[in-house]
């Protein structure tokens, strides 16, 4: 089981998002959990105020250092603060997420994410508590709510028993480093295109090889940077 710990500003919004579909029943079934840490409850200020202006200048407002560090030691401390647990902090400056990231994260008990607002978080508190600066492509939102969210589903998926085929998440794009093959469904013929013969034929070998080569195709076609991965991967292995 993994336990996603969600430091935020927003939590109803956090929750509605990962409550429902598989992730709502992977947690109902304990798979995973899931809970959201409001950094408001944790603010000194009585008007329950987390940010202030910047030192030296500029435009918009900073996230206070000791909200998010109290915030941060209610969770380690109900975690243990002997368990090395990773703090994932949600920026554009971070490293880009990826399925191997995602694999990786998936292995580890608890996972705490960090969500900024405004125009971040004071650098102190960072530097005390986050072990992985993470982004989820080179733009910017208006917080880290939404990338926590898709990082969280992302791993989330390939915890033991979150899907029901556990055949799936090996088998989709990514898994093995090329994009996934084309699918198809009932009926046989729609809007006049028939689905490939090969997948009707019942020969699970012959089938395996087109979804190799449709995979090598696409992935070719469509992200080079990827199928070049892949041939330089193989043409390692070969040796």
């Amino acid at each position: 089981m993994v336990a996603f710990h969600i430091l935020t500003l927003f939590p109803e919004m956090v929750m509605q998002g990962l409550s429902a579909s598989i992730l709502g029943r992977a947690a109902k079934s304990g798979c995973i959990s899931i809970e959201t840490v409001n950094i408001r409850d944790y603010t000194l200020d009585k008007h329950g105020k987390v940010d202030d202006y910047t030192y030296g200048g500029g435009a918009g407002m900073l996230m206070q250092a000791q909200p998010v560090y109290d915030a941060y030691q209610s969770v380690a401390g109900r975690i243990g603060q002997e368990r090395a647990h990773r703090v994932v902090y949600l920026t554009p400056q971070g490293k880009t997420f990826c399925q191997e990231m995602a694999q990786e994260m998936a292995q580890e008990s608890d996972l705490i994410f960090l969500c900024g607002h405004y125009e971040g978080i004071d650098e102190r508190v960072l530097e005390e508590i986050v072990t992985d600066e993470v982004s989820i492509g080179d733009y910017v939102l208006t917080g880290g709510e939404l990338p926590a969210m898709v990082m969280i589903d992302a791993i989330a998926r390939l915890v033991p028993g979150v899907l029901h085929n556990g055949e799936s998440a090996q088998t989709e794009s990514f898994g093995d480093g090329l994009l996934e093959y084309p699918q198809y469904s009932r009926p046989e013929v729609w809007h006049e295109k028939r689905v490939p013969e090969i997948l009707l034929s019942g020969d699970h070998a012959k089938v395996d090889a087109w979804r190799l080569e449709q995979s090598l195709q696409r992935t070719k076609e469509r992200r080079p940077d990827l199928y070049a991965k892949y041939q330089e991967a193989h043409a390692v292995e070969k040796k």
